[in-house]
């Protein structure tokens, strides 16, 4: 099957931890690799925003990316690129009409969408809608704070209702569909997956300081990710370390606003000399960074799915995690981890406290977070599901 991918902000290519690098950038390269590796072909395209970028990039066996030229070549927001869908769209189509129509498309983001839509109906290809995440959810959460465009919610509304399926990565997404007005015949649930090869409990760690428990927290340094809960639960947690890995390099956390924030109030909750902000770390030696850890700690204020939490289980590390989004599938409540409300440092303290100072329930959790990590979410698993869905909306059979 070919299978074109569009992903307008979020390269595969990219580098992981910028404000618009994170977890669709890390999904999408996975999907299109497992995909590939079941022997279809992959296309993944992706807004140029560098002029000394080659038009196709290999990524891999089967799997392309491709620079659209949609708007100056330079990097920008992803909220500032709503103008230039249509000619994303457009040149898309033309592509398609060359020597490579793909059999479906799969859009990831609502502007993805947009595009998608366009060279679909252009072209007679059925399109897929993986959201990420809903205006409806950042507009709640955030507030003033959200940059989305205004016409954000109308446009994924249309988008709902108008493509062939709708991939939901969580039964929070579900919800929030069907108060939106979509049909839950119009939805397949498939959840993002995790590299179970790389992401495992074999192989190296991190070194730790000695006497004390490891925390781990992994997110973009953005206030939504919780980590302010995060160092004021530590007050309350003697004997343990924080090490927080995101934002920029650590050679420039000196000059980030937000990293400065975290380590002021590291210092107002006197925890400042066990609060490590470790900056971004190249992905392929995320896995050590895990596997060094006690706990995982992810207190999001929401979170469409949350990938972090699974790629900790899936190196044997239990989780305490905020009872939001995703997270309430791929942690299991007193299996894999605890959940515990979102802002409230209190219940977070608690919990971490409580976990730490329990060595059989946390090993315990341990080992159901890698059994479950790998039985429901590595990639080739995912693949197949979304090769059934794939199928169904192109009337294609699925080989066997």
């Amino acid at each position: 099957m070919r299978i074109a991918m569009i992903s307008e902000h979020a390269s595969p290519l990219a580098a992981l931890g910028g404000v618009d690098a994170g977890g669709q950038n890390s999904h999408v390269a996975e999907l299109a690799a497992a995909l590939a590796g079941q022997g279809h072909e992959v296309r993944v395209y992706t807004r140029r925003d560098n002029p000394d970028l080659p038009t196709v990039v290999p990524m891999g066996e089967r799997v392309d990316v491709v620079h659209v030229p949609a708007g100056p070549a330079t990097a920008l927001p992803k909220d500032e690129l709503l103008p230039y869908m249509g000619a994303f769209g457009e040149w898309m189509a033309a592509d398609w009409r060359g020597e490579w129509m793909p059999h479906v498309a799969h859009a990831h983001f609502w502007m993805s969408g947009l595009a998608a839509l366009d060279a679909g109906r252009a072209c007679g290809v059925p399109v897929v809608q993986t959201f990420h995440a809903l205006g409806t959810v950042k507009r709640r959460h955030q507030g003033r704070a959200d940059t989305s465009p205004p016409r954000r919610i109308a446009f994924e509304c249309h988008l709902a209702q108008a493509v062939d399926r709708v991939i939901v990565q969580c039964r929070d997404e579900i919800g929030e569909l069907l108060r939106m007005g979509v049909p839950r015949s119009r939805m397949a649930l498939v959840p993002s997956g995790v590299n179970t090869e790389r992401f495992s409990e074999r192989g190296p760690a991190v070194p730790r300081r000695d006497g004390l428990a490891r925390i781990l927290t992994v997110a973009r340094l953005v206030e939504r990710k919780g980590v302010e809960d995060t160092i004021r639960a530590m007050a309350a947690v003697p004997g343990a370390e924080l090490v927080v890995v995101g934002g920029p390099p650590a050679a420039e956390l000196g000059a980030d606003p937000y990293a400065q924030k975290l380590l002021a109030l590291a210092r107002h909750c006197r925890v400042d000399d066990r609060i490590t902000l470790a900056g971004a770390v190249p992905a392929h030696e995320m896995p050590a960074w895990y596997r060094s850890a006690d706990i995982l700690a992810a207190a999001p204020w929401y979170e469409p799915f949350g990938l972090t939490p699974l790629e900790a289980m899936a190196c044997g590390v239990p989780v305490v995690a905020t009872e939001v989004g995703g997270l309430t599938d791929t942690v299991v409540d007193g299996v894999t981890g605890d959940l515990v409300p979102p802002r409230d440092p209190r219940a977070l303290a608690t919990a971490l406290r409580r976990l730490l100072g329990d060595e059989v329930r946390r090993f315990s959790y341990a080992a159901a977070a890698a059994d479950r990590a790998t039985a429901s979410y590595s990639w080739p698993r995912i693949a197949e599901r979304l090769t059934a869905v794939y199928s169904t909306v192109a009337d294609l059979e699925v080989a066997a």
